[in-house]
C-alpha cells in the first residue's frame, strides 16, 4: 500500500510540473501578463503624446496664433511699435540673450 501511495505522489508531481514550470505554465503566464500590462501603460502614454502633437500640428497648419506664439517665445520676436514686458517670479534666474542689431541691406549700383 505504501508503494502505491509513493507512485501516486510521484505521478501527481509529474503532472504538476508542466502546469507550473512548463512552456505554458503559470509562472510564464504571470511574467507575460506583467509584460503586457507594462506595454499597455507605455502605449497609453504614447497615445497621449501623439494626440498632443497632432493637435499642435493642426494648430500650426490652421492657425496663425501658434506660429506667432512660437516666434515670440522661442525667437524673441515682437511686433512693430510693441513694447516687450516680462514679469519674473521672485528668485527666478534671468537668461538674457544679447540682441544683435539688424543690418540694413544697402543696394549699391556700380555703373
Amino acid at each position: 500500500m505504501r508503494l502505491i501511495t509513493l507512485i501516486l505522489v510521484a505521478l501527481l508531481i509529474l503532472i504538476q510540473y508542466p502546469l507550473w514550470l512548463g512552456k505554458g505554465g503559470w509562472l510564464k503566464v504571470w511574467a507575460l501578463d506583467k509584460q503586457v500590462t507594462a506595454a499597455q501603460v507605455k502605449n497609453e502614454a504614447l497615445k497621449a503624446r501623439n494626440a498632443k502633437m497632432d493637435s499642435e500640428v493642426q494648430d500650426l497648419k490652421n492657425g496663425t496664433e501658434a506660429v506667432e506664439e512660437r516666434a515670440r517665445f522661442e525667437l524673441g520676436m515682437i511686433k512693430k511699435d510693441e513694447i516687450f514686458v516680462q514679469i519674473l517670479e521672485p528668485g527666478s534666474k534671468v537668461e538674457s540673450k544679447p540682441q544683435t542689431p539688424q543690418k540694413k541691406a544697402t543696394n549699391i549700383d556700380k555703373h
